[in-house]
């Protein structure tokens, strides 16, 4: 391709339907296609994805995109296969498939039908994958979420570390890293980490001209402020950030209470639903999604008109990345943050429950091998599904400080602690196949459901089978969440055993057991992180503290892009300019006094008391109307003077 003249903007129309590139993506994409390094720095909404799944399109070979979030993928490779006729143009490989499943990607892939490959860090580093990949034309590398390999980033995750070695091992090709939010230390250290110094580097502006910034007072009436600002932007889009899921779940049913289309949406609510909500909101079914930090990834809704933090955010890269789904259409929309003086001390707590005490981490590590059984020397490569609340219970524990130890443990390399592994839905039923016309009298939409199961499936009643709900809805005409309803409905009946899909966190261990006095913390892995996550929590509270400082150029100086004009929109500029125009008012008592002393030495017209005085007519009439009114001066035949 490289060398190779070609006219974008037809492929874009041809492939997308869209007219015009956004910013820098035509650019990006020419030197991807010429077999360059790419570096992209892109705030979220600026159309990171299409400068890796145009080009993938174009070049031979397969691209390979590395990201971390396993519902990211999913929506990406439906959206890719939305805009072509071939399913198999675009696929994804990571813990949610079986072996079949796998197999099926594999074979579309050495029949070069698959133009895209999504995979986790994980999987890209599994032995069996990289042999595989080894033997596949590969067109380029693309790093989504490049922020995750930096430890100065807000992000970092360890198995990012090993992606250039891996892209080394597999064999040579152009590599692309993107990211919606880097400051000059996150960018530089992405590069380092990726072997690409070198690397062409396409800078997007922070600057979100169409964003009202605002920080409000979280009131004692919170709940109805929320309200209330809801009714004044009726039938509008939006989205409310908690950071625990029971003030998600708690919000969304206050707002439902007083007449607001909302719902819930958090990584501890069943699968099917999650994904309903999700989809009624993007379908404009609901207006308002309350939800974690879990909501967001790889939703495009151009139309969300407000987004609400009623929880204080750990990071200004969290606060943009987040405030960056509302307004993607370029219309007018808000960014507020509800603030308390309390949540100070709550942002501080964060610190120790990141970072626990390192003989609390290695209590943790002594206890899991408890919980495990683990013998002193074993243990190495040995994978367990960890249940956080279980342990927690039986080793009286809080589950948040315990994460954050086995995160730090993980960064030590005692371990892998994976905390998002999807674990598909399995179905296995409990009576025999000739007794299937019992369930003919549970209606239509149960009768199409076994029928879906048993065209796609094999050996359901012999062995638990791995299904698809997604695949089942498409099949049956019915909804994910009728199919997770019907499958729930025959569990209870003892009729199918039924373990819908999850995500199950994953304790790996990539060494033996060892005696917990000698886990070795290095200061690169606790103290130094510790120091610049203390460093994050004070940037955001210097942000929502502030009152003299436009918050837009807050933003924008923080990711070391410099602006000279104060966006003139956001509470702090709107503030500052009703400050200047009180002190702007004049002094009403000093030119009375003014106007006196005047009078005093001199009876004057008002017209030539106007000559004297530098103010308008209006104002002067104000004046001498007031100096009337009080007795002080008196006019004779249009000439003024001072009462004696």
């Amino acid at each position: 391709m490289a060398g190779k003249k070609i006219n974008l903007t037809d492929q874009l129309k041809n492939y997308f339907g869209f007219d015009t590139f956004k910013g820098n993506q035509e650019a990006i994409i020419q030197n991807l296609l010429a077999g360059n390094d790419t570096f992209v720095l892109m705030p979220t909404g600026g159309g990171k994805s299409l400068c890796y799944q145009l080009p993938s399109l174009l070049m031979d070979g397969t691209a390979i995109v590395i990201s971390p979030l396993i519902a990211l993928m999913k929506n990406q490779v439906d959206a890719m296969r939305n805009f072509s006729e071939e399913d198999g143009i675009a696929h994804f490989i990571n813990s949610s498939l079986n072996k079949s499943a796998i197999d099926q990607v594999k074979s579309d892939i050495l029949a070069g039908r698959t133009k895209l490959l999504y995979v986790a860090p994980e999987s890209l580093t599994k032995e069996e994958n990289v042999e595989f990949l080894k033997t596949v034309k590969i067109s380029f590398y693309a790093v989504d979420e490049a922020h995750c390999i930096s430890e100065w980033g807000h992000d970092f995750r360890p198995e990012y570390r090993r992606i250039r070695p891996i892209i080394n091992e597999i064999g040579k090709a152009p590599l692309i890293a993107l990211t919606a939010t880097a400051t000059p230390k996150v960018q530089h250290d992405i590069q380092k980490n990726l072997g690409m110094v070198e690397a062409q580097v396409f800078k997007s502006s922070f600057n979100r001209p169409n964003l009202y910034y605002e920080v409000r007072p979280k009131t004692a009436n919170v709940d109805k402020d929320i309200i209330k600002f809801i009714k004044n932007n009726p039938e509008k889009s939006g989205i409310i950030y908690c950071l625990s899921r029971k003030k998600v779940e708690e919000l969304a049913e206050i707002l439902q209470a007083n007449g607001i289309n909302a719902r819930a949406y958090h990584a501890g609510m069943d699968s099917a639903t999650r994904t309903q909500n999700q989809d009624d909101f993007l379908m404009e079914k609901i207006d308002v999604i309350v939800a974690t930090i879990a909501f967001g990834m790889g939703i495009d809704k151009p139309d969300v008109r407000y987004v609400i933090h009623y929880d204080i955010p750990k990071s200004l890269e969290g606060y943009y990345q987040e405030t960056g789904r509302a307004g993607r259409d370029g219309e007018k929309a808000y960014a507020v943050i509800l603030y308390a003086k309390s949540d100070k001390t709550t942002l501080h707590k964060r610190i120790p429950d990141t970072f626990p005490e390192k003989d609390y981490i290695k209590d943790v590590y002594e206890h899991l091998q408890y919980y495990y059984q683990m013998a002193m020397g074993d243990g190495l490569e040995c994978v367990r599904e960890f249940n956080i609340e279980d342990f927690c219970r039986k080793f009286k524990y809080f589950p948040v400080p315990v994460d954050s130890a086995l995160r730090i443990l993980t960064q030590a390399g005692y371990l892998e602690y994976t905390a998002e592994q999807d674990s598909t839905s399995r179905i296995l039923f409990t009576i025999r196949r000739d007794e299937l016309y019992r369930l003919r009298e549970m209606g239509e939409d149960m009768d199409r459901l076994i029928q879906a199961v048993l065209r796609s499936y094999t050996g359901v009643f012999t062995d638990y089978t791995y299904i698809n709900e997604d695949s089942l809805a498409v099949r049956t005409g019915l909804t994910r969440r009728q199919i997770y309803e019907l499958l729930v409905h025959l569990a209870k009946l003892h009729i199918v055993n039924y373990i819908p899909h999850k995500k199950t966190p994953y304790i790996i261990y990539t060494r033996e057991r060892v005696e917990a006095q000698r886990i070795h913390i290095s200061p690169e892995v606790y103290e130094h992180r510790k120091a610049r996550y203390e460093t994050r929590i004070n940037a955001m509270l210097d942000y929502v503290t502030n009152d003299t400082v436009c918050r837009s150029r807050m933003l924008l100086d923080y990711f070391g892009e410099r602006n000279e004009h104060n966006c003139g929109q956001c509470d702090t500029c709107i503030s500052l300019r009703s400050k200047s125009k009180v002190s702007e008012q004049p002094d009403r008592e000093a030119l009375c006094t003014k106007v006196c002393g005047i009078l005093s030495r001199e009876s004057l017209t008002p017209a030539g008391l106007l000559k004297q005085l530098p103010m308008d007519k209006e104002l002067l009439t104000e004046i001498l109307h007031r100096l009337s009114d009080e007795g002080k001066i008196i006019a004779v035949d249009g000439i003024l003077q001072i009462r004696k």
